[in-house]
């Protein structure tokens, strides 16, 4: 990861990473069939690892009870993660930067991350019986959360463009959710 970080993925090269890691280029192939295949398995234990202390979606018990309680919950600590979490925004940053040019470099993340997520939380809120589309329903609230990380975190806004994650959270939960039911 260090060295697609340092040097971006164009200019990273096998050489780099064997030499970055102490073994030879043979050890690196034979590990991974090219340099797009170890960026995804970057990106695999990156939603493995980093993304399940927020989320993992094969913890069908990860969502459960209040919807209200339950989104909140997940998206503070999706701000948490990113915020504390700079090598994240670093990786993501090239990501979404190198995949302009190399469109493979994003789909790790959108079959990893983005579509099990996608899926666990349309199943949860399918089962809240709230909305019409469950599924535009949760890409709604995944792409408002998206974005504020985006904005505040990967694109360096929080100190131009300031707003508390807290806020954030409360006015999409007011905005996306009826009032509980209790």
């Amino acid at each position: 990861m260090q060295e697609f970080l340092a040097h971006g993925y164009a200019a990273t090269s096998m050489d780099r990473v064997a030499r970055a890691a102490g073994v030879s280029k043979a050890t690196i192939y034979s590990h991974f069939k090219d340099k797009a295949d170890l960026f995804a398995a970057i990106m695999q234990q990156l939603a493995e690892h980093k993304f399940a202390t927020v989320f993992d979606p094969r913890d069908r018990t990860a969502l459960q009870g209040d919807p209200r309680a339950t989104i909140r919950t997940l998206a503070l600590k999706m701000c948490a993660q990113a915020e504390c979490d700079t090598r994240f925004c670093e990786f993501m940053r090239l990501t979404i930067g190198e995949s302009g040019r190399f469109p493979e470099l994003a789909q790790p993340y959108v079959e990893n991350v983005a579509k099990p997520f996608i899926a666990a939380l349309t199943d949860y809120l399918a089962d809240q019986n709230l909305f019409k589309d469950p599924e535009v329903a949760a890409r709604t609230l995944m792409g408002a959360m998206v974005y504020f990380v985006t904005l505040q975190e990967i694109l360096h806004g929080k100190d131009s463009l300031p707003l508390a994650a807290e806020r954030m959270v409360e006015g999409l939960v007011d905005l996306i959710l009826p009032p509980s039911r209790a």
